[in-house]
């Protein structure tokens, strides 16, 4: 614990590092006051009201990545959930657009141009956002718009595109001129927001309502950390595939010869299939607001068999993880260009022919990690799912089996532990992956420098007061 301490203090000795990490927390700080400037012309109380009401549904899932800031409609109610879906689209694209393909392998100047056309994207998402946010609001009959018109939707598409603007700047600047990326750590900034809450509600339940004793809060506890070592462990986690390059002559000198791996994630897609597959399936819970669909027996009970804790969104968010996993994996890998490429530069597996056979070995070993990865992504997002509300198996038919299980299964497991803390799986994910790549940065930073890293893994290296 010393050594991580020595550490921290190394990031303030040394001055470039110092002002990177100080310029960082400085625009976070600028974000977070962004998330309480109000757009004009909305009665807030009402709106508070209106979220308060619907948490489960699509638009509780917006209000998790803006910190808060889209159950205010803020200037930043949009977040930088526009930049990500710009971002997602144009790499999907990438697949489908042979001049984006053509783009991507273009090194830098290729990305400068990818980036700006999200850029783009990103405003062109954020007015049409807005405009419809805007007409909802006042077409509504919650009243949350003391005063509508075209001024009133001019004006909120002006305040809520200008603010994701100034987001997507705000992130880049992080990562230009501070330290990791800037629009992962906004992310991260509104999802921690909510953390003293959380903390205030374990406070109420053990010494306020003392509906917790302290061997039910050591379990909680002891669970928090070790899901948050289980991330942890596979996140780093990776399968090394062994690659052996022989040698060539190129001109008078010897080249190759070498032993390398290829290096394949177990959890390639990060958190994207988390949230394709919650986004699918909380949208559709917004429609319950549509009177005519609230009011269709056919309608209303299809929805309500997809709500948070059925078992039907249960088995239907497992599903959809794994699909996206997959999904998104073959988009950012191709066994095919790798193996081409391998062998272009004289590589390959020890004991796997070059070319198609590579491929199809490369592609056995994704799809295995993949099921892993898929599978591991789901245990961790339902798991928060069970502990909050549980998963309710009394609601299968038919009503004998329902009852059955009513009466046999124990009831955390139905009706859940009420724990209300910020224990997402989804947010959990974003916070641990980007502490772990900022750390990782971080230490970089300071091993450049000839200080310890953070970690043992980083070495002993002499501080430059002992050289």
């Amino acid at each position: 614990m010393s050594k991580f301490f020595e550490a921290f203090a190394n990031v303030f000795r040394v001055p470039d590092l110092r002002n990177r990490v100080l310029f960082t927390l400085a625009l976070l700080a600028v974000y977070r006051l962004g998330n309480f400037i109000p757009t004009p012309g909305i009665n807030f109380g009402r709106l508070e009201e209106f979220f308060r009401q619907n948490q489960g549904t699509f638009f509780g899932f917006l209000d998790l990545f803006t910190g808060g800031g889209f159950r205010r409609l803020t200037i930043f109610a949009l977040g930088i959930m526009p930049y990500i879906t710009a971002s997602i689209v144009l790499q999907l694209l990438t697949v489908v657009i042979p001049t984006l393909e053509k783009l991507q392998k273009e090194g830098e100047l290729g990305r400068r141009k990818i980036t700006q056309w999200t850029r783009y994207l990103t405003v062109g998402l954020a007015l049409m956002q807005s405009f419809f946010i805007a007409i909802a609001l006042q077409s509504s009959e919650g009243g949350f718009v003391p005063n509508p018109g075209v001024g009133f939707v001019l004006m909120t598409m002006l305040s809520l595109t200008t603010g994701t603007a100034f987001i997507m700047w705000l992130g880049e600047q992080i990562t230009e001129r501070g330290i990791g990326n800037g629009m992962s750590l906004i992310i991260f900034a509104g999802i921690v927001v909510g953390l003293p809450g959380a903390i205030q509600s374990i406070y109420n339940n053990v010494f306020v309502t003392r509906q917790w004793d302290a061997l039910y809060l050591l379990v909680i506890l002891t669970l928090m950390v070790a899901v948050v070592a289980f991330i942890v462990l596979v996140e780093r986690g990776e399968r090394r595939i062994p690659v052996q390059y022989a040698k060539r002559v190129v001109g008078r000198r010897m080249m190759g010869g070498q032993q390398t791996h290829l290096p394949l994630k177990v959890n390639a897609g990060g958190v994207i299939p988390v949230i394709f597959a919650q986004s699918l399936l909380t949208f559709p819970q917004t429609f319950m607001q549509v009177p005519w669909i609230r009011d269709n027996p056919f309608f209303s009970g299809t929805l309500a068999a997809i709500r948070h804790g059925e078992p039907l969104y249960v088995l239907l968010y497992v599903a959809g993880i794994v699909f996206f996993c997959f999904f998104y994996v073959s988009i950012i890998f191709n066994p095919n260009e790798a193996a081409d490429n391998m062998r272009k530069y004289g590589g390959f597996i020890p004991g796997i022919r070059p070319g198609k056979n590579t491929a199809e070995y490369l592609n056995r070993i994704l799809t295995k990690i993949t099921v892993v990865g898929g599978l591991y992504l789901a245990v961790l997002s339902l798991l928060p799912e069970i502990m909050i509300s549980g998963i309710k198996l009394q609601h299968l038919p038919p009503a004998a089996l329902g009852n059955w299980i009513d009466a046999h299964f124990p009831r955390w497991l139905l009706e859940g532990l009420n724990v209300n803390f910020y224990f997402g799986g989804t947010s959990l994910l974003i916070v641990v992956g980007v502490a772990m790549d900022t750390v990782n940065q971080i230490e970089a930073q300071l091993i450049m420098r000839h200080y310890e890293g953070f970690t043992p893994r980083a070495g002993r290296i002499r501080g430059r007061r002992n050289m």
